[in-house]
Parts: structure tokens; sequence; C-alpha cells
């Protein structure tokens, strides 16, 4: 009776280990958890690992040293807005009219993110990630183009494009009692759909924000987009960080300062908050600016590289950038080849579970089989910038050609050769030029117009709009 009992035993396990080793075969490592962090006009050269002497930034730095330092990490734009739409999408922001700053204009669902492109959220969600968005939204005021019309699970933050520090400021109770652009700088923040009183510093409560949602989401996967608004002006800071830096005598760099490291104390609470919770190790953590340091407006540095905020100099859109993942990246690697913001999204989607399609084909690339080495190739061999109403452009190849095309002129710099873009090279005839004169034309034909007018039309966006601020009727 034994013995029939254990062949029965035998004979039920030989018949299920083959699918139990099958399915365990099958079984893919669980998904990341993804925190970006993107913070507002940061110098190039204002970070510790891009060589920053006066402002330490020993949690900011963490992230290159246990990860990846881009030396050429690019944004898609030289401002705010456009470049956060191409970072959200994947895409070049012109590909869908979002060429311009958007105003603040919450009665316009034209004014922001089109509804026909997708964002980083909404393809996770396809994967099953919760998301988060904290911070700076800058991608329309209207309610459809809100954050929970966007693929995210929570939101906590402002609308506008920007904001003061001190909640002491925050008297406007919603975006209706908003007169002008500015002021929307004043209103309460919002907690999903609801405006909340908030005692805290703003780049405290963002990063106070942060931490509690990541003990909410713990057991992943979540996407959290933090988008601090620091150190964009105005240039405000609380004693506890203003103190910090009593041996800067320039006013203005002592205040930008003390902001740069209230960032770094939050993303210091962030590495310790997934250390503490043991998610730490798969957990991908990317740090950018959405564009280079306004030098003259906030004191930012952009070290050797020309120009700053708005340009298509290296300064404008050359930034601070690196990526930690430790479960699968070695610290301290430091890639060279040109990168770009845009980048972070297909990185980001190709760890999912399940292969994700997309609603519209991708600009940016998967960055890891580069930085791990697997791919020796550049994963651009050309890069694109376009300033609509300027008629300005840049373009850049893999080897360091860039021209830039200014209203005077067209310039070619080799970047290898000259960084700082302080004398051109002679290019005519120059066959070199001519081949990325020829490549931008053909990306530039595949762009489109501006669909929204932008920051520098404010007056005449509100004559065509008298109700712009006014609530319309329920």
């Amino acid at each position: 009776m034994i013995k029939k009992g254990i062949t029965v035993l035998v004979f039920v396990c030989l018949e299920f280990l083959p699918g139990i080793a099958q399915n365990f075969l099958e079984q893919k490592p669980a998904p990341p958890n993804v925190i970006l962090i993107l913070v507002d006009d940061l110098g190039y050269e204002d970070v510790g690992f891009n060589g920053c002497s006066d402002i330490p930034t020993p949690n900011i730095d963490r992230i290159a040293s246990e990860g990846v330092k881009f030396t050429q990490g690019y944004v898609s734009y030289a401002v705010c807005g456009p470049s956060r739409a191409g970072l959200i999408t994947g895409r070049y922001q012109d590909r869908f009219g979002f060429g311009r700053n958007p105003l603040f204009a919450p009665n316009d669902p034209e004014m922001g993110l089109p509804l026909t492109e997708e964002t980083l959220a909404d393809v996770l969600k396809k994967d099953g990630y919760k998301s988060i968005a904290i911070g700076k939204w800058h991608l329309g005021a209207h309610q459809s183009l809100r954050p929970l019309n966007r693929g995210f699970d929570e939101f906590f933050g402002f609308l506008s494009g920007g904001h003061t520090y001190f909640p002491e400021t925050w008297t406007l109770q919603d975006e209706y009692e908003v007169t002008s652009q500015y002021e929307a700088y004043r209103t309460k923040l919002l907690r999903n759909n609801n405006r909340v009183e908030e005692e805290e510093y703003l780049t405290d409560a963002l990063s106070r924000a942060a931490v509690n949602y990541l003990g909410q989401y713990r057991e992943g996967p979540f996407f959290m987009y933090l988008a601090y608004n620091a150190p964009h002006a105005p240039l405000e800071a609380t004693e506890k960080y203003l103190s910090r830096f009593e041996n800067i005598e320039d006013p203005k760099r002592r205040t930008y300062a003390a902001m740069v490291s209230a960032v770094d104390d939050g993303v210091g609470r962030i590495l310790d908050k997934l250390e503490q919770l043991d998610i730490a190790r798969n957990t991908i953590i990317f740090f950018l600016s959405d564009n280079g340091g306004p030098e003259q407006h906030n004191a930012s540095d952009n070290g050797i590289l020309r120009g700053g905020k708005s340009d298509l100099f290296e300064g404008g859109v050359r930034v601070p950038f690196a990526m930690r993942w430790p479960a699968k990246i070695k610290g301290g690697t430091v890639y060279h080849a040109p990168v770009i913001s845009l980048d972070i999204f297909a990185t980001v989607i190709a760890r999912a579970r399940q292969p994700l399609e997309t609603k519209h084909p991708l600009d940016g690339v998967d960055l890891l089989p580069f930085v791990l080495g697997e791919r020796s190739d550049a994963p651009h061999e050309l890069l694109f910038w376009r300033k609509f109403d300027q008629n300005e452009y840049a373009a850049r190849n893999a080897a360091g050609d860039k021209i830039i095309s200014l209203k005077d002129r067209t310039r070619l710099f080799n970047l290898e050769e000259n960084i700082s873009e302080d004398n051109a090279l002679e290019i005519k005839d120059n066959l070199r030029s001519e081949v990325l004169k020829n490549a931008y034309k053909n990306w530039n034909s595949q762009m489109i117009n501006p669909t929204f007018l932008g920051l520098q039309s404010d007056k005449l966006y509100t004559q065509k709009h008298p109700n712009r601020f006014v609530k319309p009727d329920e």
C-alpha cells in the first residue's frame, strides 16, 4: 500500500514538474520601478559630478557615481515647456506642434500637450504600473490636459510654468483667481484635483510627497515623475539652506546655491527611503535638468559651455544627466557618446514584462545596451533642435560636428575639438556642414508648425481670449 502511494506520488511529480519548470523559466524578473527627477534651469557645472566646487551635491552625485554619468546628455529644446513635452512622450515635440512655451490658460484644451500624444505614464499603465507626478507640470492647465488625464494615478504640484516657494505667498484659491500669466505662480498646490493648504517650503514639500508616495507604492511597479521647480526663479530659499553658503559673496549665487542644496537634500531623502524599503536595487533613477542654466537670471554656471537657457549653443541644451540602476549598471560608469532626454522613454518601456506598443514611433532609443557595452555604435548618428519663431536651428552628429543657424549666419563647430563653440570653422564649400544642413532639412520636413501661441504672445493671446481666466458656467 505504501509502495503504491509512492508510485502515484512520483508519477504526479513527474507529470507536473516539466510544467513548473517551464513556468519558472518563462517568468521574467520583476519590472523595475522608475524615478525621473527633473530640475529646472540648473547649470551644467552646478553639480559635483560635473565639477562644481562651491555647491556640494553629494546625494545627486550618488546617482552618477553609483550608476552612469552621461557627459554629452542633451534635452530636445532649450526652454522648459517644449523640453518637457519631448521628455514625457519620447518624441521630438515639433512632431506634434509643441514648439513654444505654453501659456497658463485653464480654459484652453489646445494649450498644452495634445491628447493625440501618449505620455510615458500612459504606456506604462499597459504593464500594470502606477504613476505619480510631483511638482511642475507645464503641459497644460485645462482639465483635460492635467496629469490625472494623462496616465498618472496621483498628482501633487502645480500646473503653471513656475511657482513661488514660500507657502504664505500661495494666496490664490484656484486657477480662476488668476488674472495674469505670472499670477499663476501664487496658486495653492493641487493634490490630484483638490487645492490643499501647505506649510512647507516648496522644494521640501515636493520631497516629502515623493517619500510618502514611495511608501504607498512600494510593492510596485511604479513610475514617479518628480519635477522640482528649483532652481528656477524667483530666487527664494529658507535660512536653513542659505546658512550653508555664507562663504558665497554674491547674494544671487548664494540663494541659487541654497535652492540647489534643498533639491540635493530631497534626493538624499528619496535614496534613503528606497534603501529603507529594500527596493533600491531594482529602481531606475534618472536625473537631469530641463534645459541649461540662464546664468544672468539665476546665477547658474554652465562652465565652459557657451550660452544658456533658450540658446542653441551647448549651454542651452547640454545638461547634467545621470542614471542609476544597481541591479544592472555598474557604479562609476561614464558614457561619452551623445544621448538625449527622449531616450528615457524608450529605455524605460524596454524593461517591461511584455513588449509595449506605442501609438507613435519614438525618437529616443533604449540606452541600456550602450551603457552596458553590448553595443559599440552611437545611440544617435544625428540630433536636431529647432526654434520655429526665431527661424533658428542646430544639428550635430555623433562625431561632434555641429551647425548652428542663427539669424545672421550659419556656424560650424566640432565639439570634440572646441566644446566652448568660441571659434567657428570655415564652412564655405564645406561638405561636413552641407551634410548636416541636408539632414536638418529632411528632419524639419517631418515636423509641423506650432499649434498654439506661446509665452512671447501673452498679450496677443489675452486679446484673442478675453475670458482666459473666467470660470466657465458649470
